[in-house]
């Protein structure tokens, strides 16, 4: 009889689980991809630079005993003390060691400006940092690195100190303005934009309901979030999508930079075809183009190697999906879009310009028709320097084909309600797409946020 209700048991726990993953809707995929714009150049912040010539007089002084944070090292007497000759660069004078170990000496900044010291490097990271008597930097071993920005003047003499609460302790340091027009972190801070991605503490956060992967040159696994010295259009596709729709989101971006869709990413079942005197390669052919009547001499690429190597790539995540993402492992997923942002390489070639509507055309049915997704939505951006009137020749034709494709202009009736175009020339803070907009990053956060609620207004039916 306990046998018997154990197993009753046990089936009823069953087929709760199943019932709950049931209930579970799949996990909203969307593929972004294009060029290096789409990979992503806007500036996180001014760059970190290894400190060198900025740091006068460094002395370090070494205490007896292991840290004690109730110690008060600038009333103690050292042990000894050495004067580094070389602080910072890649090969920084070697510590003492044999004790607690305190650096101190003067910053001199050249340019006024707000900024934000890293020291150390591994563990040596592991120090807490004051700058003109203000704590900048501190890092408890195995917790996070807490930093605080300060404003110094060009210079003017500042008085530091680090102590290493272990005993990995060196020279090496990095220090990053912070206030760089157009970096992330400076429209954040200090410009009051996008308050979501940081906290109050001023660490970057992370969203637990979107997931970024990102392949071939878009690399990286995390929780949507701020992380390394760029970002691209996805960060704001993502919260944007990811405050709309309650199941949650894979962004899969796959994205190589210095390519054309009339080449590069040519799509499958593209057809060779003629231009001024030349024949133009197909899907699988090579090279670019030939002079009509010519053998063509195929070099190592081929039309539409950039297409298999992404989607390829693609497929692959998605193939392994439950491998990939084992917090959503039995959940499965549904492809809801595709994200488009490309065009700059194909305006410095006429033919591949005129060309370029009918391969965008191909590109989305050829894409819903390889990941069997019909009902996925498409989203297109146009490159940002482009304006309506413009009178370059080529941009206009990459313009007016990107703007076609758009399910309101009615030219493609079997994109109504499915295709949207983003015109992102009035989001545009200035540069080119081949100049990556200056790495100004609102560019890229304002693309991506467009990009997101296009997305949106399409799943929405608006």
């Amino acid at each position: 009889m306990k046998v018997n209700l154990l197993l009753k048991k046990s089936l009823l726990l069953f087929a709760t689980v199943l019932s709950a993953h049931a209930q579970e809707k799949p996990v909203k995929v969307f593929i972004l991809s294009g060029q290096s714009n789409m990979v992503g150049a806007g500036k996180v912040d001014g760059g970190g630079t290894r400190w060198g010539s900025e740091i006068i007089d460094p002395v370090v002084s070494v205490y007896e005993g292991t840290y004690n944070p109730k110690a008060d090292y600038d009333a103690l007497r050292p042990i000894k003390t050495l004067k580094l000759e070389f602080f910072g660069g890649t090969n920084p004078t070697p510590y003492p060691g044999g004790g607690v170990q305190v650096t101190r000496g003067f910053v001199q900044i050249k340019e006024s400006g707000i900024y934000e010291f890293r020291p150390g490097y591994g563990g040596s990271s592991n120090c807490l940092m004051e700058v003109g008597g203000k704590e900048v930097h501190r890092q408890d071993p195995g917790g996070e690195a807490i930093r605080a920005e300060i404003k110094l003047e060009g210079g003017q003499k500042v008085p530091f100190k680090i102590i290493y609460f272990t005993k990995d302790a060196n020279g090496l340091g990095w220090t990053a303005r912070l206030d760089v027009p157009g970096s992330l972190k400076t429209l954040v801070k200090f410009g009051g934009k996008y308050p979501y991605l940081m906290n109050n503490k001023g660490q970057w956060t992370a969203r637990d309901d979107v997931y970024y992967r990102g392949v071939v040159t878009a690399t990286g696994s995390r929780w949507m979030g701020v992380q390394g010295g760029r970002i691209g259009p996805e960060l704001g596709f993502g919260h944007s999508v990811g405050e709309a729709i309650d199941e949650p989101v894979l962004v899969l971006k796959t994205s190589q930079g210095n390519r054309s869709l009339g080449w590069d990413f040519l799509p499958p079942g593209s057809k060779q075809y003629e231009f001024e005197g030349k024949i133009y390669a197909g899907y699988k052919e090579s090279p670019l183009s030939w002079n009509k009547g010519a053998e063509p001499k195929p070099i190592d690429w081929y039309a539409g190697k950039q297409y298999d190597d992404c989607f390829s790539a693609a497929h692959e995540v998605l193939d392994n999906f439950d491998t990939q993402f084992p917090h959503w492992k039995g959940r499965g997923y549904e492809i809801a879009g595709f994200a488009w942002w490309q065009g700059d390489k194909d305006r410095y070639n006429l033919a591949h310009a005129k060309k370029y509507e009918e391969n965008l055309v191909h590109l989305i049915t050829t894409l819903r028709s390889e990941f069997k997704a019909p009902n996925a939505k498409f989203v297109v951006a146009t490159l940002g320097q482009t304006a309506k009137d413009s009178d370059d020749v080529n941009e206009r034709l990459i313009l007016d084909a990107q703007l076609a494709v758009d399910g309101t202009a009615k030219k493609y009736p079997g994109f109504k309600g499915n295709v949207g175009t983003v015109y992102t020339h009035p989001l545009s803070q200035g540069g080119a797409s081949n100049s990556h907009y200056n790495g100004n990053s609102q560019t890229y956060m304002d693309v991506g946020l467009a990009m997101g609620e296009a997305m949106m207004k399409l799943l929405k039916g608006k």
